[in-house]
């Protein structure tokens, strides 16, 4: 598992003094607070202004940085997930083998989607991240298992 954890990316700028919004946001708002220290792109950062715009984050930074720049905190400063609760950053990578059937992929993503999120695999595959679909996820093993019927074999 990763020691750093994703909770956003640089987004689009907002106004003229070096505001952006932020994609990807973490749920928790505390997270963009003024003086909150992140990592952007691999560095140390502290948010000097935050405010949110049509109900999202919008951060400056103390100092600049380049839209998509990832930022990260430290896996420690994060609560342990709940029971069937898992970050992002711990199933990317996971191997994804459909019940009695073939691998499927490598978890690269797990994205918002419009009814459930989506898991995106390196095979090009997208499943729904949902009960039905995912039967088991087994860290430990780094695996997935992905119920027969959700993987079009061609």
């Amino acid at each position: 598992m990763s020691e750093r954890v994703e909770v956003g990316r640089v987004g689009k700028p907002h106004g003229l003094a070096g505001a952006f919004f932020v994609d990807r946001a973490s749920d928790d708002p505390q997270r963009f607070a003024v003086g909150v220290q992140l990592l952007a792109g691999g560095e140390p950062s502290r948010v000097v202004e935050s405010k949110r715009s049509g109900g999202r984050p919008v951060i400056r930074l103390d100092r600049d940085v380049e839209r998509g720049t990832v930022l990260e905190v430290p896996r420690t400063e994060l609560p342990s997930p709940g029971a069937e609760s898992y970050y992002v950053t711990d199933l990317v990578g996971l191997e994804a083998i459909e019940q009695g059937g073939p691998t499927l992929g490598r978890v690269t993503d797990v994205v918002p989607g419009v009814a459930n999120d989506v898991i995106e695999l390196d095979s090009g595959l997208a499943l729904p991240f949902v009960a039905a679909c995912v039967l088991e996820i087994d860290l430990d093993r780094r695996t997935l298992i992905v119920a027969p019927g959700f993987a079009d074999h061609g």
